[in-house]
C-alpha cells in the first residue's frame, strides 16, 4: 500500500483513550508505537503515568511499543534526550517497512520531533547556579519570564528546575546559531478528545481507579528505593501530591482534591497547546472519543492511504 505520510501522531489530553486508538491502528496498518509521554519513560512509575500496558495487546496480538521504561526513576529525562531517542527508534521502525505511530500528550515532545527543534545538550554553568542559589522561586520565575515565553509552569515547580531553565536560555542566547540536520518528517496528526464535561468525568473516574489499583503504594516504593521527595515532586501531578500525602504535608482528602484539580488543569493546558499547534499551521484531524473504535480506525486509514 502506498502511504502519504512517514509518521502518524495520535495526540490528545489525558484520559482521552489515545493509547487504545494507536494500538488498534498499529494492528491494522502494521505499525509500531513510539510513546510521546514525558513520564512513561521511567521504570517503576506505572500506575501514576498511565502506561496501560494491557492496551498494547489487541485481539491477542502484542503491539510493539518504544520509549517506555527506558530510564530509572530519579533521572530527569528531557526533551533533548527524547529527540535523540525518537529518531533512533523512528529510523529502526521505518527500515522494517512498518509505520511509526507517535502517541502521547506531551506537546513539547511532539513538537520537538515533528518540527525538528534545534536542541543541543546544555552544559552545567556553575557560576550561574551560584549566582542564583539564594534567590526565591518567585524571583527566579520573574527572571525566567523575561527571557522565555512561559507557556506553562513546568519550569518553575522548584528552584532547581527554574535555575536549570534559566541556564538553558542563557546558553542558547550566547551560543552561535545551532546547525540542525534533523530530518523533516511528513506527519499526519490525529487528535482524540471528549467534550469538557465528559473529559472531567473520565479524569475523576480514572484517578479513583488508579488509587484503588495501588498508586499510593507505587509512590511509597519509589521513596523506599531512595528516589528523593524533590525529584518526585518535580515529576508533578500524581507523584507530587502523593508524595506530599506520604510525607504528611497533606491529608488524604486534601491530596485527592488538589490532585483531581491539578489533572483537570493539566488536561486544559494540553488542549491549549494543541490549539496553538493548529494556529501555527498544523492540521489536526480530531476524532470524537465516543465514536466506535472501528470507525475511528477507518477514518484514519482513509487519511493515511
Amino acid at each position: 500500500m502506498n502511504q502519504k505520510y512517514k509518521l502518524i501522531t495520535i495526540l490528545g489530553p489525558t484520559a482521552c483513550g489515545k493509547t487504545a486508538v494507536a494500538a488498534n491502528l498499529a494492528l491494522e496498518i502494521n505499525g509500531e508505537i513510539i510513546s510521546a509521554d514525558s513520564r512513561q519513560v521511567y521504570r517503576g512509575m506505572d500506575i501514576g503515568t498511565g502506561k496501560d500496558i494491557d492496551e498494547y495487546i489487541v485481539n491477542g496480538k502484542q503491539i510493539p511499543y518504544h520509549l517506555i521504561d527506558i530510564v530509572d526513576a530519579g533521572h530527569k529525562y528531557n526533551v533533548y534526550e527524547f529527540q535523540q531517542d525518537f529518531i533512533r527508534v523512528f529510523n529502526s521502525i521505518s527500515e522494517k517497512n512498518k509505520m511509526p505511530i507517535l502517541c502521547g500528550g506531551t506537546g513539547m515532545y511532539i513538537d520537538a520531533v515533528t518540527k525538528g527543534y534545534k536542541l543541543i545538550k546544555v552544559p552545567v554553568n556553575n557560576e550561574l547556579r551560584k549566582q542564583f542559589e539564594n534567590k526565591s522561586l518567585d524571583e527566579l520565575s520573574l527572571i525566567l519570564s523575561k527571557i522565555k515565553n512561559m507557556h506553562n509552569k513546568s519550569d518553575i515547580v522548584t528552584k532547581k528546575r527554574a535555575i536549570r531553565a534559566i541556564e538553558i536560555e542563557e546558553y542558547y542566547k550566547n551560543e552561535p546559531k545551532i546547525e540542525n540536520n534533523y530530518p523533516k518528517i511528513k506527519c499526519l496528526f490525529i487528535g482524540v478528545k471528549y467534550d469538557r464535561d465528559s473529559r472531567r468525568k473520565r479524569i475523576s473516574k480514572r484517578l479513583k481507579q488508579r488509587l484503588d489499583e495501588g498508586m499510593i503504594d507505587e509512590v511509597q516504593t519509589l521513596l523506599n528505593k531512595g528516589v528523593n521527595t524533590e525529584t518526585l515532586i518535580y515529576y508533578g501531578l500524581e507523584y507530587k501530591y502523593l508524595t506530599l500525602y506520604l510525607t504528611k504535608i497533606l491529608s488524604y482528602n486534601e491530596m485527592f482534591t488538589k490532585l483531581e484539580t491539578a489533572i483537570h488543569q493539566f488536561a486544559k493546558r494540553q488542549m491549549t497547546w494543541f490549539r496553538r499547534m493548529e494556529r501555527k499551521g498544523v492540521k489536526i484531524y480530531w476524532l470524537d472519543g465516543y465514536t466506535p473504535m472501528d470507525e475511528k480506525i477507518e477514518r484514519i486509514k482513509h487519511l493515511v492511504f
